[in-house]
C-alpha cells in the first residue's frame, strides 16, 4: 500500500471505532497528516471480566500517541480543517457538520448499499462487484456526493471477511491519494438507491429449501448454521454442486441437498468444538441413512 505524502498536510480529526478503521488511521499518520483528535466509541466489556476495553481505533490511537475523545462535539475545539470518518457507527449532528467539513470512507459503490452492512449485503445479494467511496458527510445517511471511487470484483467464493480486508486496503489507498491530490469537486450519486440493513440472526440459519447458490452466499457471510441431531452445526466453508439432485437437507457424503443443486460442506464447527474439515466431522458423526440436516 503506497504511502503517498500529501503536498500540503492537513490538520484532521478522525472518527472511527472497529478494526477496519484502524489501517486508514495509521496511514494518515504515516504520510504526515496532523491528526489532532480521534473520536471513537465508548469502552466496552469484551469478555467475561468486569473491566472495559477500548475500541480497536482507540487502542491504535493511544499507541500512536494521539488524543482520544468519545464526544463528537470535541472535534470543534482542536482547530482541524477536515474530519475523516471510517465506520464510526454514530450520527454526526448538523451543528458539527456546519462547523467542520467531513469525508467518509464507505465500503460500497454508492448509492448501492447505503447503511450499516454494505459488504454483507453485497455478498448476500450476489453482486459481482463492489468498491469503496470517499464521500462528503451529510446529515442524511450516506447521501453525500462522491469525491473518489475504487471498484473491486467480488470473488465467487470470497467471504465477507476476505472481501472487507481487500476493501480496507483499497479504501486506505484511495483516501491517502485523494487527500494528497486534493478533494476537488465531488459528483452527485447516480443510480438506484439500496439500503444495507444489519444482518439479522435469522438470516444466518441455513434453510435447505432454498437454492444451493443462495445458501453458499449465506455461508460466505460467516456464522451460518444448521442443526444436526438437535445441536447447532456452523458451516464456515462450502461449494456449490449444481448437478446434485438430493432432497433438501439430505446428506450424501459431505454434500447437502437443497431446492436446486447441492451444497458441499468443506469446513464446519459442531457445537462446543473447534472448526474442522467436513469430512472429519462426518466420519465422527456417522449420520444414519436418510438423516437430515436442519430437522
Amino acid at each position: 500500500m503506497p504511502a503517498r505524502p500529501p503536498a500540503h498536510p492537513r490538520r484532521l480529526v478522525f472518527l472511527g471505532t472497529p478494526a477496519p478503521a484502524v489501517p486508514p488511521l495509521r496511514a494518515l499518520v504515516e504520510v504526515g497528516h496532523d491528526v489532532a483528535l480521534v473520536v471513537s466509541g465508548a469502552d466496552k466489556r469484551r469478555g467475561r471480566g468486569s473491566g472495559r476495553s477500548p475500541s480497536p481505533v482507540k487502542a491504535a490511537a493511544l499507541e500512536l500517541g494521539l488524543p482520544v475523545a468519545h464526544d463528537v462535539d470535541a472535534v470543534l475545539d482542536v482547530g482541524a480543517d477536515l474530519g475523516v470518518v471510517v465506520a464510526f457507527g454514530r450520527i454526526i449532528r448538523p451543528h458539527v457538520l456546519d462547523a467542520l467539513p467531513m469525508v467518509n470512507l464507505h465500503f460500497s459503490l454508492l448509492p448501492r448499499w447505503r447503511g450499516a452492512a454494505p459488504v454483507e449485503r453485497a455478498v448476500l445479494a450476489g453482486d459481482r462487484h463492489t468498491g469503496v467511496d470517499v464521500m462528503a458527510v451529510e446529515e442524511e445517511l450516506d447521501t453525500g456526493a462522491v469525491y473518489a471511487e475504487s471498484r473491486l470484483d467480488i470473488g465467487p467464493d470470497e467471504t465477507v471477511e476476505e472481501l472487507r480486508a481487500r476493501l480496507v486496503d483499497a479504501g486506505t489507498e484511495l483516501l491517502i491519494d485523494t487527500l494528497a491530490t486534493g478533494l476537488g469537486v465531488p459528483r452527485p450519486q447516480q443510480g438506484e438507491v439500496t439500503y444495507a440493513e444489519k444482518i439479522r440472526p435469522e438470516e444466518l440459519a441455513l434453510d435447505w429449501g432454498r437454492t444451493a447458490e443462495h445458501l453458499h452466499r449465506v455461508v460466505r457471510l460467516g456464522n451460518a448454521w444448521t442443526t444436526f441431531r438437535g445441536r447447532r452445526l456452523k458451516v464456515w466453508r462450502a461449494h456449490v454442486q449444481p448437478e446434485v439432485d438430493l432432497a433438501p437437507g439430505t446428506l450424501q457424503g459431505t454434500t447437502v441437498g437443497t431446492a436446486r443443486g447441492g451444497l458441499e460442506l468443506v469446513e464446519v464447527q459442531p457445537e462446543g468444538k473447534p472448526r474442522q474439515a467436513a469430512t472429519a466431522w462426518r466420519n465422527g458423526a456417522r449420520p444414519d441413512p436418510g438423516e437430515l440436516l436442519g430437522s
